[in-house]
């Protein structure tokens, strides 16, 4: 066959198993755009901005487990890609982002659009490449996707030439070989005398816990976890990307650590005589003040990447691997455990989970976030992706919506990124399209990509809306309340009619301001054939409890004032 390069990309694309892709076309990727109505089997997504494009491959690529594809031409298309790309590499997000430059003999002359796009995102990719040759162009892609999936999955960036794509190869064939890399080994195993001595830790451990981060899911070891904390009798608790490890109702599932976790969880971390953490990286939000984090606790850290291994607290047993295949060998190690008294303990520091429960705070007419989120939860099924922005409905979220089944809860961790909610729950939506998908956004960063409603309209899909208004950027105006004397300064916001804006985009809009309607506003969204968007008006000055400070010592909460009722949770 003769191929062009333009054509050589989409060829490849199709023998990785590409079912969809979200781009931009621009200048510099016109000959690939020329090529692609020859490859019917997969469907473009046309973003209304190429970081919505990002952002709706990454929420693919975490409900789906393939690779996620977007792509932009050169400069500011392959610019606006840089914020989904760092979203994606600091919450290992495999992905191949396909980016155009302009013809080589004009590389290094400035010439209209060009931007040294390897350069830019050389500390926020796996890997990149500059491909100037045709001839470079398959087995610089099949090594992107096996870079992308393979060892900690993360993103990797293909800046392809104008030139290259127009050039072609006669009698060209895809090569269908074993991809092997110099110096890349992402498939490790920990030595046997590691593996028996964290079992020997284990069993002698009278206070132990797991720790369980993305990696759980990330190598899909959700059974392996479950079959360890039964064996065993350890209880489990989760980072933010941690959520649906383990089902939320599981009895040994304590809930979520760290900044905004939950008071009992953090006050076991501290306790623990022993911290087994599972696929996760001691980020700052879950550790508060290393000097004082988990005194008590020796540390096991199973995880693929061995940079970071000691990197932020330092462990007692490192074991570098795939966490799927440690467990399967730990567990035929690990003794039953009797651990009915460590577990009692915690469940007595949990107490009344009123003491920081709003929901059982009286319905005084008020509508607060947690409301809206926990009848979300009870009005939805197990089934059900939920995709959140960033800010205090994310922590609401993951505090009030309990998550049942893996890959349901996509949310941005590592950078925090605003405007991620609705192209995400788009991309949700391909990767799972007979789910129920919504996306729990802030009215601060739905703005930042609510242009992407258009998006949901022209593909004719549908993913409900929950924005949570409160009328500020809500997380910021929060640490100026308890750190700034409350000076709101450039944090009350101003937004359009929301409901104006669906029907605007021809989409379906509900406003609610009341508890009592929050219920028939989610049944009619559901019901409703497209994209609905409900904007709800909640209580403007509320904040997330619990509160660890920045730096603090984990067990250093600031917990909400304690004007409650002492009902039960699930009433």
């Amino acid at each position: 066959m003769n191929r062009t390069g333009a054509q050589i990309v989409w060829e490849c694309l199709v023998h990785q198993g590409v079912d969809v892709i979200f781009g931009y076309p621009g200048g510099a990727n016109l000959p690939i755009y020329d090529a692609m109505r020859g490859y019917p089997s997969i469907h473009h997504v046309l973003p209304r901005h190429e970081q919505g494009g990002a952002h709706m491959a990454d929420g693919y690529a975490r409900v789906s487990g393939k690779v996620g594809v977007a792509m932009g031409t050169s400069g500011p298309g392959a610019t606006n890609l840089v914020t989904g790309i760092a979203t994606a590499h600091m919450d290992s997000i495999p992905m191949v982002f396909i980016t155009a430059q302009v013809s080589s003999k004009l590389i290094g002359y400035d010439a209209f659009q060009e931007t040294d796009v390897t350069g830019i995102t050389l500390p926020i990719t796996k890997h990149n490449y500059l491909v100037t040759d045709v001839n470079d162009i398959m087995p610089i892609l099949r090594e992107a996707f096996y870079i992308a999936r393979s060892g900690r999955p993360g993103p990797v960036l293909v800046d392809i030439s104008k030139d290259a794509q127009q050039a072609s190869i006669e009698n060209w064939v895809y090569d269908d070989s074993p991809i092997r890399l110099k110096g890349y080994r992402p498939d490790m195993s920990p030595a046997h005398v590691s593996i028996q001595k964290a079992a020997d830790m284990i069993n002698s451990a009278k206070r132990p816990l797991v720790l369980a981060g993305h990696g759980v899911l990330m190598s899909n070891s959700m059974e392996e976890l479950r079959i360890f904390a039964e064996k065993s009798n350890v209880p489990v608790a989760v980072t933010l990307l941690g959520i649906g490890a383990m089902p939320s109702s599981h009895h040994l599932n304590l809930g979520m650590m760290g900044m905004h976790g939950e008071s009992w969880v953090n006050n076991a971390i501290q306790e623990a005589d022993l911290l087994l953490a599972f696929g996760m990286r001691f980020d700052d939000r879950v550790t508060g003040n290393l000097k004082t984090y988990a005194p008590n606790a020796k540390k096991i850290h199973v995880e693929i990447d061995p940079s970071e291994i000691n990197k932020n607290v330092k462990v007692d047993l490192g074991l570098i691997g795939d966490l799927k295949e440690i467990l399967r060998v730990v567990n035929p190690l690990v003794e039953p455990g009797n651990r009915a008294e460590w577990i009692n303990h915690i469940a007595e520091m949990k107490g009344n989970v009123a003491v920081r429960d709003i929901q059982n705070l009286p319905d005084n007419g008020h509508l607060y976030a947690a409301h809206v989120i926990n009848d979300l939860w009870r009005f939805s099924n197990s089934d059900t992706v939920i995709t959140t922005d960033v800010g205090q409905h994310q922590m609401w979220s993951a505090q009030y919506y309990r998550v049942e089944k893996p890959h349901r809860w996509v949310t941005s961790g590592g950078l925090g990124t605003m405007g991620f909610g609705l192209p995400s729950a788009i991309g949700a939506k391909f990767a799972s399209p007979e789910s129920e998908v919504w996306t729990i956004v802030g009215d601060g960063g739905f703005q930042m990509t609510a242009g992407e409603l258009s998006t949901a309209a022209q593909e004719g899909i549908k993913v409900n809306i929950a924005i949570i208004n409160n009328g500020f950027l809500g997380m910021v105006r929060q640490w100026q309340e308890f750190f700034y004397d409350k000076n709101y300064a450039a944090t009350p916001m101003k937004s359009p009619d929301f409901v104006k804006l669906a029907e605007a985009h021809g989409l379906k809009g509900i406003r609610v301001t009341e508890r009592s309607q929050v219920e028939a506003a989610i049944r009619e969204a559901q019901a409703t054939e497209g994209t609905v968007v409900i904007d709800f008006r909640v209580e403007q000055e509320d904040a997330v409890y619990p509160m660890v400070p920045a730096g603090a010592d984990l067990n250093a909460m600031i917990r909400r004032p304690s004007v409650l009722v002492e009902t039960p949770q699930d009433q």
